[in-house]
């Protein structure tokens, strides 16, 4: 795979708190009834959302972007621990259903007084030439996902 563009953020950070108490965030992590209803960015919807929640389990996610546009990702679960911790490797999908990059997310949740906090990092460890102007978008799309996650956690 071919090297990223400096303009493309290589590593990312993002901290966001939740009126929610640990479990019912971890859950809605973990579940993929819950996964589906907030995951991708803000007015995307997923059609197909699988998770196989344990080391080595796969993750598929279709994101459904407003104009019809699906944007397919695939994954695989490197380390669960319930209710701490979820790293996951996570590639986006070209037309042929090859990666176009290859990110680690690691998500930790942390009890604090009044909900929960989640911490993510996410690192990219590949790209092909198609990657940057899909990961120039990375904050962006975690941040409206963590938007739709606090609606969604609201309503339970």
């Amino acid at each position: 795979m071919s090297a990223i563009v400096p303009a493309v953020p290589m590593e990312m950070e993002l901290t966001r708190f939740f009126r929610a108490p640990r479990e019912l965030v971890w859950h809605a992590w973990t579940d993929v009834e819950q996964l589906k209803k907030w995951w991708g960015p803000k007015l995307f919807t997923n059609p197909r959302c699988e998770a196989d929640v344990r080391p080595g389990g796969l993750i598929h996610i279709d994101m459904r972007a407003p104009d019809g546009t699906v944007y397919p990702m695939g994954g695989e679960f490197e380390e669960v621990a319930p209710p701490e911790k979820l790293v996951f490797l996570a590639w986006a999908l070209d037309a042929e259903g090859d990666p176009m990059f290859t990110n680690r997310n690691t998500v930790l949740f942390k009890e604090v007084h009044g909900g929960t906090e989640i911490a993510l990092h996410v690192k990219v460890l590949s790209a092909t030439a198609a990657a940057p102007q899909y990961l120039k978008g990375m904050r962006e799309g975690w941040s409206g996902s963590f938007e739709k996650l606090h609606e969604f956690l609201g309503r339970r």
